[in-house]
């Protein structure tokens, strides 16, 4: 399916700038078919003047779609939805009194010119089920009359508000809680969800035809809303309870008239936000006392081999403090960023750099680090950790003559699946031997194979290549 940028550019012409409207007008619309109790069709001019295309639509939540199939891409001519041809052609809102026949089921219709910076760019069509035969309460009422208002400004080309979406996640809707004021901040109508998060606020009483000030709330987002002409978003918070709400001025030719203000008691979620945040810092907390118990471990290591008179335990020594200090990077990572997922270009940039540091002199070793795998979790990062440590200190240490050389590492995600690639152009080794040896090849084999279910593969056509795959997630291991 195509794009609205493709649609339009294969069938209008609009120009860029227009088409970045629509983009905003998209990012708000919802708010209009909500109030409408309507699908929204937006419906651009074609390049020969002979019809419409719809290049976007959005279905209401707070009625029964109209339109179950997507209409988008449909074109139509003047003679069949006159209502469009209408209301482009004059530049102002049309709509039917009787109720329109598209295949065979009535259709409330009106067509609204959205507006840009050199005339109509597009109509939005509103289509719902024919008010008749019925009295609207009050709730539908005062919905129909906030859509009105924000069709006008659609047709004066003050909505959407430009770089305002109204669609941001989380941001009350209209079935969430809904107010009418007028200029002097006075509650004209109260929708029931709205009343209900107001009364857990602590206010008791009556509330339509009192003013925000006169029910004792913090009336800076609404005198800003009317003062600036765009929508605002705060939040009121009594005790333990906290509503969010959002502010959205009414413009008529170019003066405020009032507001409706969306509001919804978010309590729990602020409470769990809170609790998520407590956890995450406990959380990082522990990984860097982790991280300080093992730089605590190597350091104590550390001085264990300066006092070792066997070269040979010294050595080891030295081994264990290098496996220990790359687990400790991983924890140091986990310390500063929340969650179980780790970087792990950042890891093994930080381990490429300890190795390349206890390189002994006169050998030049340079390692490299291409790809990015992505974030990674903790239980798989560690590991492959201590490997890439293993292969590069092994290649450090016999992979080069007192000449050196250099050491490329390659990490690649595809499929679920984790590629390290370490390779040297060092002298490589004897079809009969092996690469490495000792206690060193049996934790690589033992990480990659046994304990992430990965496969390791070693060649020496040009150096020496580590090849190595494991599978990303826990459930594939």
């Amino acid at each position: 399916m195509p794009t609205l940028e493709e649609l339009a550019r294969e069938k209008t012409d609009l120009r860029k700038e227009d088409v970045e409207h629509l983009h905003e007008l998209l990012g708000s619309w919802q708010l209009l078919a909500d109030l409408s109790f309507a699908d929204l069709l937006l419906w651009c001019p074609l390049s020969d003047k002979e019809g419409f295309v719809c290049v976007a639509q959005m279905r209401p939540y707070t009625a029964q779609t109209l339109h179950p199939e997507d209409v988008f891409g449909t074109i139509v001519r003047p003679e069949e939805i006159p209502v469009i041809d209408r209301a482009f052609a004059e530049g102002k809102t049309w709509r039917r009194d009787d109720p329109v026949l598209i295949d065979g089921v009535p259709v409330r219709m009106e067509g609204v010119p959205l507006k840009g910076d050199l005339g109509t760019v597009a109509i939005i069509t509103k289509e719902g089920a024919p008010l008749t035969n019925r009295r609207p309460g009050r709730l539908e009422q005062n919905y129909m009359e906030c859509a009105s208002a924000l069709s006008r400004m659609v047709q004066e080309g003050r909505f959407p508000f430009r770089g305002k979406s109204l669609s941001a996640e989380g941001a009350p809707r209209v079935g969430d809680g809904l107010f009418r004021l007028d200029l002097d901040r006075r509650v004209l109508y109260a929708s029931p969800n709205a009343l209900s998060a107001y009364r857990r606020l602590g206010i008791s009483g009556n509330i339509e035809g009192e003013t925000l000030e006169g029910l004792g709330l913090d009336t800076t987002g609404v005198l800003d809303a009317l003062a600036l002409g765009r929508p605002i978003v705060n939040e009121i918070e009594v005790e333990t309870t906290v509503v969010a709400q959002r502010v959205i001025p009414f413009i008529k030719d170019g003066i405020a008239t009032g507001a409706m203000m969306l509001v919804r008691d978010v309590t729990e979620l602020r409470h769990r936000e809170r609790m998520l945040r407590r956890k995450e810092a406990v959380i990082q907390e522990i990984h860097h006392r982790v991280k300080n118990n093992l730089q605590t471990i190597a350091s104590l290591l550390r001085v264990q081999a300066r006092r070792s008179s066997s070269e040979e335990t010294r050595g080891e020594l030295e081994e264990a403090v290098r496996r220990i200090a790359s687990i400790a990077v991983v924890h140091e990572t986990l310390s500063r960023d929340p969650g179980e997922q780790v970087r792990f270009s950042e890891v093994a940039r930080q381990i490429i750099k300890m190795v390349a540091d206890g390189v002994s002199e006169p050998r030049a070793v340079a390692i490299s680090f291409e790809g990015d795998p992505g974030e990674l979790p903790a239980e798989l990062a560690t590991p492959l950790a201590v490997v890439l440590i293993e292969l590069l200190q092994n290649a450090a240490q016999h992979a080069f003559d007192s000449q050196g050389g250099s050491v490329k590492v390659t990490a690649s995600r595809k499929r679920g699946t984790l590629q390290l690639i370490v390779a040297d152009d060092g002298k490589g080794f004897s079809s009969g031997s092996e690469p490495m040896s000792g206690l060193g090849l049996q934790i690589v084999r033992a990480l990659v194979e046994d304990e992430l279910a990965g496969s390791l593969v070693m060649s020496d056509e040009t150096g020496t290549t580590v090849s190595l795959e494991v599978p990303v997630t826990r459930k594939a291991r």
